[in-house]
């Protein structure tokens, strides 16, 4: 039997309804009663007993009750999108319980907690050792606890060489590993794809293993989270039919009301036994209203609103998206074009956009250059696939460990061959290696000052074009990547310039775009990019 929801929607209505789950061997009823007779420090239950909520009881049932006709269990990932607040790290240490003393514990079984840095995964220890010791009679003869400062943390079982240990995404390689039971916690803040890949791998080795994600929603949408949580929502609509997971996506949609006390108690199921509070709701609301960051805060929090990347986003992303048909890039051969070239630092992304016009429609073919040398590492701190990427052919990795300026000259010469290159924009930093040889060969270069008389026209040309669905990207990964990082500046006469320092990662591209998409609109008209006379004088002094 597969849970799903008995619509298209993702919620879970299943968790609060009566509906039958399947227990044939009675593994559900075991785990329950095993956490039932666990303890915990801050339980206001007689005897300290672990708390566990209808809501909860329903979760632990559907991952342990269903069974094959062998009695192996059926469900062997767990995605669980929740709000903070909700104790989901109370639920999931005591998960990590059954599996390393409990009934589901595998001889010689290891049990991982996972999460971004090794602060993040103490929290789930602390949860666990907690509920160790606040069972002395019982559980803290039969373990061992390691928790020295600044050594590895782990309880071990030795009646069965079962250990529970925790490790983090910014720890060094942990190749080799062969878990039983994994707890990923809060995966919208992992960077990088590593450690992710090497659980996940690990777990496929044996039979009966178990990952249970548990996190709060993330931002954009270029992070293993939210590939994570997609493939959730299309198994919990349907669209996916994979018995072997089981989605508990308790999300609000975008446009939620976040006034709408009926909507936090909808994604906030522990609410009504009295967690989260109610009341610091309505203070967050209060101070929601008048500040934007306050209500990004309380959209991804307490909300669970997948966001847009950046903290002050240039456009709406999903407006952005309705430009990701398929561009015929037959049909533009041989149409004028203009170009936009962002060079990056030696080590860095380096970003050619060439732009098309056609009346009111802008059309842009993006291409995005890194250094070959130690590509996945660089994927990893900017927490995005470039080795994907180059393979699919949205990058070029040059050889080396800088970047190939001749590569990227070679790039635009290339356009030129396809198409009439009308003006090559360049922001002149870092940009004299290509810029020398181009300009030598009759290439229309010019180049193209960065402060705010050039970029906040070109800025609100190109915000009009994507609001009036008149911006064609293709669906460029990379470019939608740079366009969901980027954060505005405005000053008080409200002209815009890109926040470098707030955006949250590279924007190489957007910077690439505004300028392509700026000389596409003047080049139209036969504007030259000196006819204004306030930026000639500000030129002539640069």
């Amino acid at each position: 039997m597969t849970i799903r929801s008995p619509s298209k929607d993702t919620y879970p209505h299943w968790i609060f309804d009566d509906s039958p789950i399947p227990d044939p061997f009675g593994y559900g009823e075991r785990a329950v009663e095993f956490l039932r007779r666990l303890k915990h420090p801050k339980s206001t239950l007689p005897r300290k007993q672990f708390q566990l909520d209808p809501w909860q009881e329903r979760i632990v049932r559907a991952i342990y009750g269903p069974r094959d006709d062998a009695g192996n269990r059926i469900i062997s990932r767990v995605v669980i999108l929740i709000a903070k607040g909700n104790r989901k790290t109370s639920l999931s240490a005591a998960l990590a319980l059954l599996h390393t003393i409990g009934p589901e514990r595998v001889a010689g079984g290891e049990v991982i907690f996972a999460a971004s840095d090794r602060k993040q995964a103490g929290i789930a220890f602390k949860e666990a050792r907690g509920i160790i010791k606040a069972d002395p009679k019982h559980l803290v003869p039969a373990t061992k606890i390691y928790d020295a400062f600044n050594s590895a943390k782990k309880i071990s079982y030795p009646d069965d060489s079962t250990e529970l240990e925790v490790i983090s995404s910014d720890a060094p390689s942990q190749d080799g590993r062969t878990p039983s039971f994994v707890l990923a916690d809060e995966i919208h803040v992992w960077r990088g794809t590593a450690l992710w890949t090497v659980l996940a791998n690990g777990l496929d080795k044996i039979d009966n293993s178990l990952l249970v994600v548990a996190t709060t929603a993330g931002r954009g949408q270029d992070n293993i989270a939210y590939e994570v949580i997609e493939r959730a929502r299309k198994i919990a609509r349907g669209d996916i039919v994979d018995p072997t997971w089981l989605p508990v996506l308790l999300e609000s949609p975008s446009d939620v009301d976040y006034t709408s006390e009926e909507a936090w108690r909808r994604v906030n199921p522990g609410s009504v036994h009295g967690y989260p509070s109610i009341a610091g709701f309505r203070r967050h609301v209060a101070t929601a209203k008048d500040s934007p960051t306050e209500r990004n805060s309380l959209l991804q929090y307490k909300l669970n609103v997948w966001l847009d990347h950046s903290t002050s986003p240039f456009v709406d992303m999903a407006t952005y998206d309705k430009g990701a048909h398929p561009i015929d890039y037959e049909a533009l051969r041989g149409a004028p074009c203009w170009v936009g070239v962002d060079m990056s630092k030696t080590t860095d992304l380096s970003s050619v956009v060439a732009c098309f016009k056609d009346g009111e429609t802008y059309t842009v073919l993006s291409h995005f250059f890194c250094p070959e040398a130690d590509i996945r590492k660089r994927g990893d701190l900017d927490g995005v696939d470039y080795v994907t990427w180059a393979k699919q052919g949205f990058i070029t990795a040059t050889p080396g460990n800088v970047i190939d300026n001749a590569a990227v000259a070679d790039y635009i010469r290339s356009l030129a061959e396809r198409f009439q290159v009308q003006e090559i924009g360049f922001d002149v930093a870092y940009a004299q290696a290509v810029i020398a040889p181009l300009t030598q060969e009759g290439f229309p270069v010019v180049t193209i000052p960065q402060y705010w008389k050039f970029q906040s026209p070109a800025l609100n040309t190109l915000e009009a074009a994507i609001i009036s669905g008149k911006f064609q990207h293709g669906g460029h990964p990379v470019l939608r990547w740079n366009f969901a990082n980027v954060a505005i500046r405005t000053d008080a006469n409200d002209n815009r310039t890109i926040h470098k320092d707030k955006s949250t990662d590279r924007v190489d591209g957007v910077a690439a775009t505004w300028m392509a998409v700026s000389r596409a609109a003047a080049g139209d008209t036969n504007l030259s990019l000196y006819s204004n006379p306030a930026v000639t004088a500000d030129l002539l002094s640069w």
